[in-house]
């Protein structure tokens, strides 16, 4: 996969180049990365790439012009490259969305600034507007840096184990079990007899029926949205009557 990000600051992106399982992706070439600064194709000797929004009003405003001269560089590279746009109003990020854009070869990751940008990029060009969460940061770099991070660990050869990503939360639709390494007592907590105990039937039996505890309690909504097995159906009823039988 090649991304590249659109970004006032580049060197920002050291952290997952440089680091971590995305920094040995990068170096082994699982995927490849550059960057483009729109301050390259300012009309003003100071580099200058926003101004007073139309209409008035408090902060700044990314303009056009140098932005799409940066997306328009980064499609000579990468023609096919889906535009990303990483903003509060796009919807929410996802596990799902994540492996979907990891079927991609290219990515263009455009990272905002300042109040926003001129609308007129999102309305000329095919963009995916996404949202790490109902909030606001100071720019699009730290959720370009998640959501590549999200994608780049889906990637085959990203991860030591396959199976690292195919079992983590979401990836199935439930939140994940608890983990437990050693020391087998740490605290007056001891690792549960079932982890320790070789059955491998029994422990994914006793880790499903964590992770849907943990998803019922934690985040209804996600098995609101999510067709349950027999099994799983079985098991969710037996934790509700758990639930209901410990006293207050």
């Amino acid at each position: 996969m090649y991304i590249q990000a659109i970004t006032l600051f580049p060197e920002m992106f050291t952290a997952l180049t440089d680091s971590g399982v995305t920094g040995r992706a990068l170096q082994q070439g699982i995927w490849q990365f550059a960057t483009i600064n729109p301050r390259q194709f300012a009309d003003n000797p100071l580099g200058y790439i926003d101004d007073r929004p139309y209409g008035g009003g408090p902060g700044m405003i990314m303009m056009a012009p140098p932005l799409q001269a940066a997306i328009d560089m980064a499609r000579k590279t990468s023609p096919e490259g889906r535009l990303i746009y990483m903003s509060p109003q796009g919807k929410p990020l996802s596990h799902t969305q994540a492996a979907s854009l990891a079927d991609e070869s290219a990515l263009i990751v455009l990272c905002g600034r300042y109040e926003g940008i001129d609308e007129r990029i999102l309305t000329s060009n095919d963009v995916t507007e996404i949202s790490i969460g109902d909030f606001v940061v100071s720019g699009g770099e730290l959720p370009a840096m998640m959501l590549m991070d999200a994608v780049i660990r889906l990637l085959p050869g990203t991860l030591g184990d396959a199976r690292s990503a195919a079992e983590d939360s979401f990836a199935t639709g439930l939140l994940d079990c608890p983990h437990y390494t050693r020391p087998v007592e740490f605290r007056q907590q001891t690792v549960p007899d079932v982890l320790r105990s070789g059955n491998h039937a029994l422990i994914a039996k006793w880790r499903l029926t964590q992770a849907l505890r943990r998803t019922w309690t934690r985040r209804p909504d996600l098995l609101a949205g999510r067709v349950l097995t027999p099994e799983e159906s079985r098991l969710l009823q037996n934790i509700r009557q758990e639930e209901r039988d410990i006293p207050l």
